[in-house]
């Protein structure tokens, strides 16, 4: 599990690919720290396993579905990338409950700044948008970050100065890609009210017969 607090951004070096299947290279130093082969770190937010460790750099398999899924199959030689070891026990909760799961990717449509801040407006597939509430959370290549505002086909958050410069937010460009990833708890809510649907969103799925009055009359409202 992740925070969504970057640590620090790394450099890709590449990525060797073997059939469906390929083999990051990731250029570090602060992530390496205590690291082992086994361990996890999130690249851009997506979970990948440490498979062979070196001073200055890691290499980690990535799977046919996390290309699919994600922006690393498109990354150049030379990108800047975050990076976050997984969260140890003992450690401070900075962020909110990230996967490394990313759900999809998104775009970035406008980039502006707010006074001290920089709002980031991205747009992405209502599958994901689905799941977003201002003022809520959600990871963007693996930064925690909160909602600003929603509408039916992107939304905005607003970075703090830190933000975007530990994070390889400083050198993103309008039209670039990003990975996103959802709060997991709207969808474990939404799984849970479905229940005997391997879908949630598939048709004809049965409701778990809670609702609003229900909740009302239990004098959770």
């Amino acid at each position: 599990m992740f925070t969504g607090i970057v640590e620090e951004t790394g450099e890709y070096l590449g990525l060797q690919k073997g059939g469906s299947s390929a083999v990051i290279t990731i250029r570090a130093s602060k992530v390496l720290s205590g690291t082992a082969v086994g361990d996890s770190i999130a690249v851009n937010g997506v979970c990948l396993t440490v498979v062979r460790l070196f001073p200055d750099r890691f290499l980690a398999d990535v799977m046919p579905e996390t290309l699919r899924r994600s922006t690393l199959g498109e990354l150049k030689t030379g990108d800047r990338v975050n990076l976050e070891r997984a969260m140890a026990a003992d450690g401070r909760f900075g962020g909110h409950i990230v996967a490394g799961h990313v759900d999809g990717t998104g775009v970035i449509r406008s980039i502006r700044p707010e006074s001290n801040a920089v709002l980031y407006t991205i747009s992405a597939d209502p599958k994901i948008l689905r799941y977003i509430v201002e003022k809520g959370s959600i990871a963007i290549d693996g930064i925690s970050l909160t909602v600003a505002s929603l509408t039916d086909d992107s939304f905005t958050v607003s970075v703090i100065p830190h933000t975007r410069e530990i994070t390889a937010l400083a050198v993103r460009k309008v039209g670039d890609q990003v990975n996103l990833e959802n709060d997991i708890i709207g969808k474990y809510v939404e799984r849970l009210m479905m229940p005997g649907s391997s879908n949630s969103s598939e048709a004809g799925a049965k409701p778990s017969g809670i609702s609003m009055d229900f909740l009302a009359e239990n004098g959770f409202l």
